[in-house]
């Protein structure tokens, strides 16, 4: 039932720089491993580049045929449509909406300046807007499909972050994933999000970490954080991932499905000091 045999999956925030392990590539591995056909889109050439060697490192001629990796800004919808047509050009059909793009920026009404705070809405927010746009039509066509879009238990309470602009993105990714299930679910067509907890990502590293005194202190900050005493891992979303794209969770319509160790269950949330 885990299976995404003759399945194409479409995953924007796909790509990685060198290759290295993030939550939109472990997705699009774990879709690969489940049977799927791939198409991964980026921003970033270099990093659509180091998702496809990784692919080949993994799946070896497996990957053959079977991905193809794109360009397109997701906050721009001529760019977002060309990706979705490429996809339909190559592979004839979009089973699998997976909308995996996010940034985090620190600071609050008074320390960040509008031009930012827009720029999180944009691509946090408004880029599931302008996919789902162009790739509900095919799904309406074909009669079925899924979306999954990546929220944040951020979205869902406060996880000791100064960055709001991040929260009210990731909570208003939530509703607008349950707006969609609802209105097209008699289509055929299911959408759910994923609000992972404490990742251990590139992206913490690169966005986060700047709020600490050190590297060190963040991870054990985030650690300490975790109900479980250790932060997840990528392939632990990508496995969500899978099976709400998979017929396992063809029942399965409009929730939020934390990934989060348990965080989402406490009475009150630690704060880090930073």
């Amino acid at each position: 039932m885990f299976t995404l045999e003759n399945q194409v999956a479409l995953v924007f925030g796909g790509g990685s720089i060198g290759g290295e392990t993030n939550n939109g590539l472990a997705a699009c591995l774990a879709f690969a491993q489940a049977g799927a056909k791939v198409a991964l889109v980026d921003a970033n050439p270099d990093a659509v580049a180091g998702a496809l060697d990784r692919f080949e490192q993994e799946l070896g001629d497996q990957a053959k045929g079977n991905v193809i990796g794109l360009q397109a800004n997701v906050t721009n919808p001529d760019e977002v449509k060309a990706a979705v047509d490429a996809t339909i050009e190559t592979f004839g059909k979009i089973d699998i909406l997976h909308n995996n793009v996010g940034i985090a920026r620190m600071g609050g009404p008074i320390e960040m300046d509008l031009d930012e705070w827009n720029l999180v809405v944009n691509v946090n927010l408004t880029s599931a807007f302008l996919t789902s746009k162009y790739v509900l039509p095919h799904m309406l066509a074909q009669g079925k499909g899924s979306i999954t879009n990546v929220a944040s238990v951020g979205g869902m309470r406060y996880i000791g972050y100064n960055y709001p602009s991040y929260t009210a993105t990731k909570a208003a990714l939530i509703g607008f994933t349950q707006n969609l299930a609802v209105e097209y679910a008699s289509q055929g067509i299911r959408a759910n999000s994923i609000s992972p907890g404490y990742i251990e990502t590139p992206m913490i590293y690169r966005q986060i970490s700047g709020a600490y005194d050190s590297v060190e202190e963040m991870v054990a900050a985030r650690n300490a954080l975790s109900p479980t005493g250790k932060m997840g891992e990528s392939n632990d979303v990508a496995a969500a991932a899978v099976y709400l794209a998979s017929d396992a969770a063809k029942y399965v319509n409009g929730i939020c499905l934390p990934v989060d160790g348990g965080l989402i269950q406490r009475a009150t949330v630690p704060v880090a000091d930073h």
